[in-house]
């Protein structure tokens, strides 16, 4: 069904909590394991139902925040969603329970019922209300940022159309478009920091009422760390710090000289190229169009899915005026659909919404008819992993979106990639030390930002940079105020690209069917046991970190 045909109705509490304790009584009654499997698949059922419905309200508020009707379903679903957490919880201890657990086991495997005691660790019914409390802010944030109006130019602009500013040969340019952004930013610090003091305190208080110390562990099981812990993630960023961090330090100065400034501002750092970095060289209609063939061309099943996505208006990839910002794939369980949301800017960026986020998207329509539905559900950094990767499985076709840039995209990509790396941890350790001393002031938060980028990124230059010479910047990262603890996931998953990258460059039919392998599974296995199914090196050792980083630097060197 064409998204715009997609009806959203919606379903009232009441009936809902009714309908789902009927199921879960008839559940906890069942006199035999074929009697649990025929209720569980009934539960699947009704729950794809919720589940689309509460991804239309989200996604058709995105496209447009002005919308008074999706407005108002949004703040429905903030406060329906942790109601419906308690009855869930309740689903999860039943199957946990069940006297024919062993035979459940057997036929689907022991991770569902690894997660569903993680998921049991995450909620009682005490916290319902600051659950409630937690999701408006995050949408009070959202709203926020999507609201900008920036005057540059002559012109009106939301932060994405700012973006390509970043880009401009002119560094005057580039400077005064950062100075633009930072003045709004600027202008809601008082906002910004109100939200998130907010969020640190009511998340603390759930994680207290729950009988933990700090905010922490419990972010751990709510992103359902099955296989891992924070000294593991530690281990991680003390790779980073001690491997990339030394790689990007060389890599900065190489584009400080290639661009001519002795030091990277902040309004200099998405500048690559003295003539310009890569931009896509055709319109939207003919990035589609090359993106259709791409995938076309890459597998059968690929090209199954691209037809789907187009044919049924499961893009939505023009900035508009009120439009949220970033970019996500959302699903859609009734219709069996992925959705992906994005801001075309006209920068390469365009390009990652028909790798990155296509990635995620097909590997949603690849599990689409597992059963139950719990094991489509993979975590966050296996889902990264499908994303990143496919970034670099689409390298071969990245000529038909750059033309003769196309050199200049490999070499971005690559080293933005290990680039990524020191900021993405940066941003986990920053969330542990908030989380760890809930009570830092505004002002000490901002301290230790800056404390952290003399320690990972020591090449940026941030004197004279409103907002980001105070330490702000991290406002602008939407998952810590949104989705804590999510960020390291992209950093783990960005390990597993590289890895696939280098086994790609050796021989690509193997490194496909790994991954293709490896995106099969879906939620029947943890990530530390994905990776060593696909031979992939743990990211949790340092060596493996070097690893990955002197292959990739072995080819930039070369090309």
């Amino acid at each position: 069904m064409k998204f715009s045909n997609m009806t959203y109705t919606r379903p009232e509490f009441e009936e809902l909590d009714a309908k789902l304790r009927e199921v879960l009584a008839r559940f906890k009654a069942a006199e035999s394991a074929e009697e649990c499997f025929a209720v569980y698949e009934e539960s699947d059922e009704y729950s794809a139902e919720i589940d689309t419905m509460s991804s239309l309200a989200y996604i058709r508020n995105s496209l447009d925040t002005k919308d008074e009707f999706y407005d108002k379903e949004k703040e429905y679903w903030d406060m329906t969603a942790p109601k419906l957490e308690e009855i869930s919880s309740e689903f999860a201890k039943a199957l946990l329970d069940t006297p024919f657990r062993a035979e459940l086991e057997a036929k689907w495997g022991n991770i569902m019922f690894i997660n569903a005691e993680i998921e049991l660790k995450t909620f009682s019914p005490e916290i319902i209300e600051d659950l409630q409390e937690e999701n408006i802010l995050v949408s009070e944030y959202d709203k926020l940022i999507a609201s900008a109006q920036i005057e540059f130019d002559g012109k009106t602009l939301t932060l994405a159309e700012m973006a390509p500013y970043a880009e401009e040969l002119d560094r005057a340019v580039r400077k005064s478009a950062q100075a633009a952004t930072a003045k709004w930013l600027m202008a809601r610090t008082a906002q910004l920091d109100e939200i998130f003091d907010k969020l640190v305190k009511i998340r603390t208080g759930i994680a207290k009422k729950l009988g933990y110390e700090n905010f922490v562990e419990l972010g751990y099981y709510r992103m359902t760390r099955n296989c891992y812990n924070a000294e593991m993630v530690a281990k991680f960023r003390e790779g980073v710090a001690a491997h990339i961090v030394p790689v990007v330090s060389r890599l900065r100065a190489e584009q400080a000289a290639r661009i001519g400034v002795d030091a990277l501002k902040v309004y200099d750092m998405a500048l690559e190229y003295p003539d310009g970095n890569a931009k896509p060289t055709g319109t939207p209609d003919d990035i589609f169009a090359h993106g259709k063939k791409m995938y076309h061309e890459l597998s059968s099943e690929t090209a199954e899915f691209i037809d789907f996505m187009l044919e049924n208006e499961l893009f939505d990839v023009l900035t508009r005026p009120g439009k949220s910002f970033g970019g996500y794939c959302a699903t859609l369980p009734k219709y069996k659909a992925p959705f992906i949301f994005a801001n075309f800017n006209g920068t390469s960026g365009d390009i990652d919404v028909l790798t990155h986020e296509a990635g995620h998207a097909l590997a949603s329509y690849i599990v689409k008819d597992i059963t139950p539905r719990d094991l489509q559900e993979f975590t966050a950094e296996i889902a990264e992993i499908h994303a990143m990767s496919m970034e670099f499985f689409t390298w071969p076709w990245m000529e038909g979106f750059f033309g003769e840039q196309v050199n200049k995209y490999y070499n971005s990509h690559l080293a933005g990639a290990l680039s990524f790396l020191p900021y993405g941890v940066m941003v986990d350790e920053f969330q542990h030390r908030i989380y760890e001393e809930p009570d830092m002031t505004p002002a000490a938060r901002n301290a230790y930002w800056l404390e952290l980028r003399d320690k990972y990124e020591p090449w940026l230059d941030l004197t004279d940079t409103p907002f980001h010479g105070e330490g702000r910047s991290w406002q602008r990262q939407l998952h810590i105020y949104v989705a804590p603890f999510y960020y390291i996931d992209y950093c783990l998953a960005q390990i597993m690209a590289l890895s696939f990258w280098a086994q790609n460059q050796e021989n690509p039919k193997a490194a496909w069917d790994k991954y293709r392998r490896l995106m099969s599974f879906a939620g029947k296995k943890t990530f530390v046991d994905l990776i060593k199914d696909a031979g992939l090196p743990t990211p949790f050792e340092a060596e493996n970190v070097k690893m990955v980083a002197d292959a990739a630097v072995a080819w930039l060197d070369k090309n």
